[in-house]
């Protein structure tokens, strides 16, 4: 099913809300016990974070917006601090001379004398990988970039705004310092990784967050439940999230395969949140008060985040936060629910005016488009 981002002038108006459970407005911020972590979301505040920048391509899609610039790279992130988001997420992976970078598959294509060659990204030296897609010496022309789907298909990685490809250095050195990031540790769900071999990753890549980090927030995040786990042993200065996605897909290892696991994992790791696919909370509210209840954050990720009503019912039921493709619609559409425009109050006083602003923390929906969202939610996520 195709989503795309809707206002809610264009939602329909249906029935009174039904009889049922209330949502109660939460506030957004870290868990209690979180004080010496550098990093913590700001107090009632509902987090907006960009995917991979402005938004991941999706090349087989038709919408535009999903091909407008090139994802993970120091243009997109700072395209995407145009806007109000808190952070951006990307991908790290390190070469195989120990240099870290930015890039979420586990292949890099290319095309030579027309046969396409695929390599594994943590293959590849530095020098190799910097090799692909546009270059930033001028005159210097890089190999032809291109991208395999889940279903095989492989596209020529055409955006309309290409950048060149990028080093975790690079990102904290070109990226404006405002921003934060979510650094999601990258690994292979089809590789075994020994300790040893996961210690010496995340060491490198900590490396180069603690020279350049300064002050900027960091979250760091993984799928990966070893690589998760050991990061937090390994420095006790930025939350960490354990990424999963509920349960929609079942891997060997058990820690995966649900929210409930994810819960598991967090309180033994000692982790500050959990990441989900949001469908994976839609089918399971009962678990946001159990997550809450447990001093864990949750952020949520998936295709329904970029559906401002989504966002809107997750604001709603206390979730911390988002991430999202559609960055400019998205954060248009936060702003509107946080800080609602005011109508009809020309003749008050500042003083006044300023103390409506304060009480003022959802947007003007009518009960009758409440009721579309509370039928929405469920029927999109069947899809």
């Amino acid at each position: 099913m195709a989503l795309k981002a809707v206002h809610v002038s264009e939602v329909p108006s249906l029935d009174q809300v039904p009889k049922g459970p209330t949502l109660a407005l939460s506030s957004s911020c870290l868990p209690k016990g979180t004080e010496g972590v550098k990093s913590a979301f700001k107090p009632a505040k509902f987090v907006v974070i960009g995917h991979r920048g402005k938004g991941m391509n999706a090349l087989a899609s038709p919408d535009r917006r999903m091909k407008e610039i090139k994802e993970n790279s120091i243009l997109s992130f700072n395209v995407a601090g145009r806007f109000p988001v808190d952070f951006v997420e990307f991908d790290v992976q390190v070469t195989k001379d120990d240099c870290p970078i930015i890039f979420h598959d586990n292949f890099i294509l290319t095309e030579e004398d027309g046969d396409i060659s695929e390599k594994r990204v943590t293959d590849l030296t530095l020098d190799e990988f910097l090799s692909y897609g546009p270059q930033r010496e001028s005159g210097k022309v890089g190999k032809p970039l291109l991208r395999k789907t889940k279903d095989g298909t492989v596209f020529h990685w055409n955006v309309e705004v290409d950048d060149p490809l990028c080093t975790l250095e690079e990102v904290f050195q070109g990226v404006d310092s405002h921003l934060g990031f979510n650094i999601e540790l990258k690994f292979d769900d089809s590789l075994v990784y020994q300790e040893e071999q996961l210690t010496h990753i995340l060491q490198v890549i900590l490396q180069v967050v603690y020279k350049y980090a300064n002050e900027r927030p960091i979250i760091f995040s993984s799928f990966q439940p070893d690589a998760a786990q050991l990061i937090r042993k390994l420095q006790g200065t930025y939350p960490v999230f354990f990424l999963t996605n509920g349960g929609s897909e079942i891997y060997s290892d058990v820690r995966r395969n649900s929210l409930d696991e994810a819960i598991k994992l967090c309180l033994a790791g000692g982790l500050q949140g959990i990441v989900s696919e949001v469908k994976a909370i839609f089918r399971n509210p009962s678990l946001i008060p159990r997550i809450k209840e447990s001093n864990l954050a949750l952020l949520t990720y998936g295709q329904l985040n970029n559906v401002p009503e989504a966002v809107y019912m997750q604001h709603l039921m206390g979730i911390n936060g988002a991430i999202v493709d559609l960055v400019q619609e998205i954060t248009e559409a936060v702003s509107d629910f946080i800080n609602p425009e005011k109508t009809g109050d020309e003749s008050l006083s500042n003083s006044v005016r300023e103390g409506k602003a304060k009480v003022a923390t959802k947007p003007e929906f009518s009960q009758r488009e409440l009721s579309f969202l509370m039928r929405l939610i469920p029927e999109l996520v069947q899809h």
